[in-house]
């Protein structure tokens, strides 16, 4: 006997279970403005495509975040 489950399940609008759709990941350019949760405020100086980014934190701290980029935000 042949389950009525078989076929794909279709998800409505207002289901709390819908499918989640990762949120592309964020690009950034050298010379961009940025802010990290945990370091603070800087300037990015070196892409590494959309692997990770050097930002630049001023007194000579440098900080290389990898992608993805959760807690780094443009200003």
């Amino acid at each position: 006997m042949e389950s009525s489950r078989a076929t794909t399940r279709r998800h409505l609008s207002t289901s709390p279970f819908q499918r989640r759709v990762p949120a592309p990941i964020e690009t950034f350019e050298v010379g961009d403005r940025v802010s990290h949760d945990k370091e603070g405020i800087g300037r990015i100086t070196i892409v590494e495509g959309t692997e990770a980014v050097v930002v630049d934190l001023g007194k000579g701290r440098l900080l290389r975040v990898p992608a993805p980029f959760h807690k780094l935000h443009s200003l």
